[in-house]
């Protein structure tokens, strides 16, 4: 699946602003708005994107067993 993709769909289901989310996961509140206009981020930052979604969605995995 396309990295813009999934975090499009991260930021839904978690009720996160684009802007949260880069600053969050890569240092760059930009960084959905650029993806967005077509920028093509590097295997580095894919790297930290990626993970940056599976420890949000670990997380709310685990706060959800919790309850």
């Amino acid at each position: 699946m396309h990295l813009l993709s999934l975090i499009e769909r991260h930021i839904r289901r978690h009720d996160i602003p684009p802007t949260r989310f880069g600053r969050d996961a890569a240092g760059d509140p930009r960084l959905v708005s650029d993806l967005r206009l077509g920028r093509e981020p590097g295997e580095r930052l894919k790297a930290r994107v990626l993970k940056a979604i599976t420890a949000r969605e670990n997380a709310a995995r685990a706060q959800a067993q919790d309850r």
